[in-house]
């Protein structure tokens, strides 16, 4: 055999290596995650029709204002849906500071690329996630929002796992959503805390949010990751 046929299988022989490291340093969630010991809610769509509604509630300026986002921050909104966020979050970051948008349905992405694209939001860049990964780069983020998706996460344990990894020292995961069961599209404060703190974040802020079912929850690494196979499923609560 030729040496630029050795060399050939020998690049490639590394290449195979390299993948499967990469592999083993992210575990997926079938490789050592427990399941969700409750409900998962199906996938819905954040309507443009919805967004004058929530506009005249205030939901946005207020969630804004509790997670304390100023101009310069670095913040991820993860399940962005068709924007809602994101294009309010881009304005108050400002010129310094960066929005990275999240969804892990194609079609979505890809059509919140075209609304950034549209509205010239020269500070905001979209990304395509897994469900049990968001690909957030490693220690990015003073935010990382997850508004009114949670819920809908059908591996938490290895999405937070994952998820924390975004965060910058001193940054923390904000949640809003609703007081209500997971199959109802919510997520019980209780098993919020109980799911976050099995991978080491722990609640740093709650307050309800006036006028709605739904709540406001701030979380920072606290501990360290724990192996997968350490991990403790939070078991729902009984609906009452």
């Amino acid at each position: 055999m030729s040496n630029s046929g050795l060399n050939e299988r020998a690049l490639a022989t590394l290449a195979l290596l390299a993948g499967l490291a990469s592999c083993q340093a992210r575990p997926t969630a079938r490789q050592g995650f427990p399941a969700a010991e409750r409900a998962v809610a199906p996938i819905v769509s954040d309507s443009f029709s919805t967004e004058d509604a929530r506009d005249r509630a205030g939901e946005a300026e207020m969630v804004m204002q509790m997670a304390g986002v100023r101009p310069g921050m670095q913040v991820a909104d993860i399940g962005a849906g068709e924007g809602y966020y994101t294009v309010r979050l881009a304005p108050v970051v400002g010129a310094k500071g960066r929005v990275l948008a999240e969804d892990i349905v194609p079609e979505t992405r890809d059509a919140l690329a075209e609304r950034v694209q549209r509205e010239n939001l020269d500070n905001v860049a979209v990304r395509l996630g897994l469900p049990d990964d968001p690909k957030l780069p490693p220690g990015s983020f003073d935010r990382i929002f997850m508004v009114h998706m949670y819920h809908e996460v059908e591996s938490p344990y290895a999405f937070l796992w994952h998820m924390r990894d975004g965060l910058k020292r001193g940054g923390e995961a904000v949640v809003v959503d609703a007081e209500r069961p997971t199959r109802r599209h919510g997520t019980p404060p209780d098993l919020l805390r109980c799911e976050f703190g099995a991978v080491g974040l722990s609640m740093t802020r709650f307050q309800r949010i006036e006028g709605t079912d739904s709540y406001f929850a701030a979380f920072a690494a606290t501990a360290a990751k724990p192996v997968p196979e350490k991990i403790k499923p939070c078991r729902e609560a009984p609906a009452a």
